[in-house]
Formats: structure tokens, sequence, C-alpha cells
């Protein structure tokens, strides 16, 4: 997931410079979307890897 959010900033640095504004911002809102779901699931696993810890000590 971070991997798509890091493709989708880069294309969106690349837009930006080369002037397409709107490609730019579409993509940039995109790598925003997919870094949020990203650190979300990430924070879940955690939650439940600490809960799953604690059960089997």
């Amino acid at each position: 997931m971070l991997k798509w959010a890091l493709i989708f900033f880069v294309v969106s640095l690349i837009a930006g410079f080369l002037g397409f504004s709107g490609v730019s911002a579409a993509t940039a809102g995109i790598a925003k979307i997919l870094f949020y779901i990203a650190v979300i699931i990430f924070l879940v696993f955690l939650v439940l890897a600490l809960a799953v810890g604690g059960a089997v000590t």
C-alpha cells in the first residue's frame, strides 16, 4: 500500500514539474488516501497484535 502511495506521489511530482496541475492534484490526492489507508491498517494490526499477545501470556 505504501509502495503505491509512493508511486502516485512521484507521478504527482513529475506531472507538477511538467505543468500538468490537474493530473498532479489528482495523483497527490490518491497518494494521500492510500497513505492514510496504510496507516489505518497498520494501527488495526498493531492493536490486534497487542490484544492477542496479552491473551497468550
